[in-house]
């Protein structure tokens, strides 16, 4: 379900898992989730897309 919107590559922020396309780290993602944020406050603050945070939320699990 993630596979398209997520990446893993050493060469680009040592590896950790990212958006695709993009260098944006699902661990701030993840952590706005813990933190109490809603997917479309996460979404207008950090320009992503609705799938991209569903996708780091599925990465996740």
């Amino acid at each position: 379900m993630y596979g398209d919107r997520i990446a893993i590559d050493p060469a680009v922020r040592h590896g950790n898992p990212i958006i695709k396309g993009t260098r944006f780290p699902l661990e701030i993602i993840l952590g706005s989730l813990a933190g109490g944020m809603e997917i479309v406050e996460i979404v207008k603050e950090y320009d992503l897309q609705k799938e991209d945070v569903l996708a780091a939320r599925a990465y996740a699990a």
